[in-house]
């Protein structure tokens, strides 16, 4: 069971399904608030005091993409996005945009529970006793949850953070995609889910010098990626 500091916004204008989710999610110990639409949702996210946000997609005075692109640029809130089944496109763009997990609908809500507890899980930071890692002028910090390029603060999502620590704990070694897969989210990577190389793009575009011309994490085309463990 979730502890009680575990509060949770959704933003749907879907009264029926917040509704059911309100009473799924408190019965197993969470917090729960509803905001129908983007002004009263991020009005409430700018109050603080949430661990995480279901987003939908689809709201009667905005997108769901609006609010994701605002609300990273604000804060490092987990962000679990809700997408019409099959529509690909919205999922990569709500991953481009920052969001940590996206779930389509209808789903399961025992589902929802497990990625809401996995991009938590991600969140939190890990045992003090893990070392710094250093490579060249990138330095990963896994307790302090940061990346630094050339002593400057570099912004990644709680699941980008956690795939670049798998990465770089494992420098030098080929990960595949079913592999970076299992080690952040344990589970199994669908043949045609290509989030791994949306979040991998992200993380490039904020620790490569050139991420058209990535030095720091490679491409092994036909198998997946590799950190690099020598860099300057």
């Amino acid at each position: 069971m979730a502890g009680m500091a575990d509060r949770v916004l959704i933003l749907d204008d879907d009264e029926r399904l917040a509704a059911m989710l309100g009473t799924y999610l408190g019965e197993r110990g969470w917090v729960v608030a509803h905001r129908p639409d983007v002004s009263s949702g991020l009005s409430a996210l700018r109050r603080g005091g949430y661990d995480a946000l279901i987003l939908d997609v689809m709201l009667p005075d905005g997108d769901g993409f609006d609010v994701c692109r605002t609300v990273r640029a604000e804060s490092d809130l987990p962000i679990l996005m809700l997408t019409a089944r099959g529509d690909e496109l919205d999922r990569i763009i709500g991953l481009e945009l920052g969001a940590d997990d996206y779930l389509p609908k209808p789903f399961n809500p025992r589902e929802l529970l497990a990625r809401l507890k996995a991009i938590l899980r991600r969140r939190s930071p890990r045992a003090d006793t893990h070392p710094v890692l250093r490579f060249g002028r990138l330095v990963i910090d896994p307790g302090a949850r940061q990346v630094h390029l050339d002593g400057e603060p570099r912004r990644l999502t709680s699941h980008q953070f956690e795939l670049l620590c798998a990465m770089a704990d494992r420098a030098g070694r080929v990960m595949t995609r079913d592999a970076l897969m299992q080690v952040v989210r344990g589970e199994d990577l669908d043949a045609f889910d290509r989030s791994i190389d949306v979040h991998i793009s992200r993380i490039r575009a904020a620790i490569e010098d050139d991420p058209r011309q990535a030095r720091r994490i490679l491409t092994v085309r036909g198998v997946g990626y590799v950190f690099a463990s020598e860099q300057d």
